[in-house]
C-alpha cells in the first residue's frame, strides 16, 4: 500500500489526483503531518509525501530502522514539478514510485541513486535475491574496477560491465555459500521442489523436511521457485502454509501429466491414493531438470509428507521489440525497458544507431545489414539458448513485416519469449493523414521478393473486392518499378478516380512528408521504399484536408 500525506490545499489536489489515479493502491493519511507519516511509515510499504524534502526528512529521521526495513518515499513539491525519490530508492521501491508519480500528475522524477545515475542496473534491482558485500562491489562497478561474473548456474541478467578475473565477484549460484570480501551473491529461482503429502501433514513437518532436504544438499532456499504437487493436494493446509513460509507459490498437475513422468523411485501407494506413481519426484520434474535430491521422507512416524529437489535449466530470453516508426517519443516505455534489461541485442544496423544512446553499459550489441534478416533471427534464438536475455529489435511492429516471424519460427519451447509492440508506420502514417482507417483495413506488402507476384496481386484483387483501405508497405525500389503501377490498376478497376490516397515517407522523423492525392493522380514515380501509401475505398472522403474513412455511426448517418 502506498500512503498520501500532504500539508496544504495544493498538496492536497495534486495527492488526490494520485488517489483517484491509484484507488486500490493508495490510502490518504490526514491530521496533523507528523502523526501521518509516522501511522504511514508503521502501515505502508512505500509513501508519497506533498511536503519539501527537509521537512520530510527531519519526519522520517526518528523512524528510520535500516535499508532492508524502511519503506521507500517519494517527495512533490507543492507546485508538482518534481517526484523526488527520497528513500529507499531501490530497495524500498522509491525509484520506480518517483517515475510512476511523474507520469500521473506530469511531474519530473529525480533519482539520485548512484548506479541508475550513470546506467548501471543496482544489484539489489535485478528481482533475485542478493547477500554479501553489495556495496562494495557496486562501488567497484561504479567505479569502472574489474568485477568478475562468476555463474555457477545459468540465468538470464541484464548487461553487468565484468570481466573475466577481478578483485571483486558477482556470483550467481544456488548453492550455500558463504560470501567472500568483495563479493555479491546473486540467488537466481532454479530450483523445483516437489511434495507429496498424507492428508492433515503438519505444516512444521512439511518445512523441515525441505529445508533438510536442501540443507544437507548444500542448496540454498532462497532460490526455491515453487513447493510443486499433485492436483489433489491442491488445498492440503501444511503444503499450502509451507509455500506461504517459505515464500513461494504452491504449484499442482494433474495427476496424468504426473504419471507420465519417468521417475528412479515410483511406488504403488501414491498410484492407489491420488492416480500416480510419483507425486513429489514427478512434480518436481515435470518442466525437466537435473534431479538433485531424489524423493525422500520425513522423519514422522508414520511419515506423512516427502520431498524431491530439481534444478531446472535457466531459460534464456527473447525480447522481440518494436522500436515504432522512428521518433523517439513514439518508443514506448515498455520497449525501453527491455532494451535496458537485454545483455545482447541484436538488430538491423541503422536501427541499432536509433536506440545506441540507450543501452546499459555492457550490452553486446551484435547488428548486421540488410538482407541479413535469417542469421538476425538465428542469431538472437541462439543467444537466448546461452541463457542470455536478449532484445531483438525491428522498426515499427516487430511482428508486422519484420523480426518477429523469423524469429519465432527458429524459437522452441526452451527459451521465454516476450513481444514488446511498437507503432507501425501505418499507424503513424495513417496519424499523420488524418483517420484513413477508420474502418476495416488491410496492409500489403508488394515486395516480391519473399512472396511470389501472383500471390501478391491476388491479395490485392481480394482487397479491392472487398472495399478495404489498402496501406501498401514496400511499394517502390529501383529495382522494383512496376508492381505499385499494377497493385494501383488493380484498386482502379472497383474504384473512383478521385479515391483518396495518402502518401507518407519517412513518418515521425526529422524528414518526413506527408502529401494528399488521388487515385488518378498518383504518380509512382514519388515513391520508394521509405514511403507508405495508403488508398482509402470507396467511403473515403478528403475533409479539412485530412483523409477520413467514416466509421459509418447511426448518428452520423441521422444527422446528414
Amino acid at each position: 500500500m502506498i500512503g498520501l500525506i500532504s500539508a496544504t490545499a495544493a498538496g492536497a489536489a495534486a495527492r488526490d489526483r494520485l488517489a483517484a489515479a491509484w484507488p486500490d493502491r493508495t490510502r490518504v493519511y490526514g491530521g496533523p503531518v507528523a502523526g501521518a507519516v509516522r501511522a504511514a511509515f508503521a502501515e505502508c510499504d512505500r509513501l508519497v509525501c506533498f511536503l519539501a524534502t527537509g521537512a520530510v526528512v527531519r519526519l522520517v529521521a526518528p523512524l528510520l530502522h535500516g535499508k532492508t526495513d524502511d519503506p521507500g518515499v517519494v517527495c512533490v513539491d507543492e507546485a508538482g514539478r518534481y517526484a523526488v525519490s527520497l528513500l529507499g530508492g531501490h530497495g524500498g521501491g522509491a525509484n520506480e514510485l518517483a517515475r510512476e508519480v511523474g507520469e500521473v500528475l506530469g511531474a519530473e522524477p529525480v533519482v539520485t541513486t548512484a548506479t541508475d545515475a550513470v546506467g548501471l542496473p543496482g544489484l539489489d534491482t535485478l528481482g533475485l535475491p542478493v547477500e554479501g558485500d553489495v556495496a562494495a562491489v557496486s562501488r567497484a562497478l561504479l567505479d569502472g574496477e574489474a568485477v568478475a561474473l562468476r555463474a555457477e548456474v545459468t540465468w538470464p541478467l541484464p548487461p553487468l560491465p565484468v570481466a573475466a578475473e577481478g578483485a571483486y565477484t558477482v556470483r550467481v549460484t544456488d548453492r550455500i555459500v558463504e560470501p567472500a570480501d568483495g563479493e555479491a551473491v546473486l540467488r537466481p529461482p532454479t530450483l523445483v521442489v516437489g511434495v507429496g503429502a498424507s492428508k492433515g501433514a503438519p505444516v512444521e513437518e512439511v518445512l523441515g523436511l525441505v529445508e533438510g532436504a536442501l540443507r544437507e544438499a548444500g542448496l540454498s532456499a532462497a532460490s526455491v521457485a515453487e513447493l510443486a504437487t499433485v492436483d489433489a493436494k491442491a488445498g492440503e493446509p501444511g503444503l499450502v502454509e509451507a509455500a506461504r513460509r517459505l515464500g513461494v507459490p504452491l504449484v499442482t498437475h494433474p495427476a496424468e501429466a504426473l504419471a507420465r513422468v519417468a521417475v528412479p523411485n515410483p511406488s504403488d501407494a501414491p498410484l492407489a491414493a491420488v492416480g500416480t506413481p510419483s507425486v513429489a519426484e514427478a512434480a518436481a520434474l515435470v518442466g525437466g531438470g537435473e534431479l538433485l535430491v531424489p524423493k525422500r521422507k520425513s522423519a514422522g512416524s508414520p511419515a506423512m509428507a516427502t520431498c524431491a529437489v530439481v534444478r531446472r535449466p535457466g531459460r534464456g530470453r527473447l525480447a522481440v521489440v518494436g522500436l515504432g516508426p522512428g521518433a523517439r517519443d513514439l518508443l514506448t516505455p515498455r520497449a525501453r525497458d527491455e532494451l535496458r534489461r537485454a545483455s545482447v541485442l541484436v538488430g538491423l544496423d541503422q536501427y541499432v544507431d536509433q536506440i545506441r544512446d540507450l543501452l546499459r553499459p555492457g550490452t553486446r550489441v551484435l547488428e548486421s545489414g540488410l538482407g541479413a534478416e535469417e542469421e538476425r533471427a538465428r542469431t538472437a534464438v541462439e543467444e537466448a539458448r546461452r541463457g542470455q536475455a536478449v532484445a531483438l529489435i525491428g522498426s515499427g511492429d516487430a511482428g508486422v513485416y519484420a523480426m518477429a516471424s523469423p524469429a519465432l519460427a527458429e524459437a522452441s519451447d526452451d527459451i521465454d519469449v516476450i513481444g514488446v509492440p511498437g507503432v507501425t508506420a501505418a499507424l503513424a502514417a495513417g496519424a499523420l493523414l488524418g483517420a484513413p482507417l477508420g474502418h476495416d483495413h488491410v496492409s500489403i506488402s508488394l515486395s516480391d521478393l519473399h512472396t511470389p507476384w501472383e500471390v501478391i496481386e491476388r491479395r490485392v484483387r481480394a482487397a479491392a473486392e472487398a472495399d478495404l483501405v489498402v496501406t501498401f508497405y514496400n511499394p517502390r525500389s529501383r529495382g522494383r518499378d512496376w508492381q505499385l503501377p499494377k497493385a494501383l490498376a488493380v484498386l482502379a478497376g472497383h474504384r473512383a478516380p478521385a479515391t483518396p490516397v495518402g502518401i507518407v515517407r519517412n513518418a515521425s522523423r526529422a524528414d518526413e512528408s506527408v502529401r494528399l492525392t488521388t487515385l488518378a493522380a498518383l504518380d509512382p514515380a514519388t515513391v520508394d521504399m521509405m514511403t507508405v501509401v495508403t488508398v482509402g475505398n470507396t467511403a473515403t472522403r478528403q475533409i479539412a484536408g485530412r483523409m477520413v474513412t467514416p466509421r459509418g455511426y447511426r448518428w452520423q448517418e441521422e444527422t446528414r
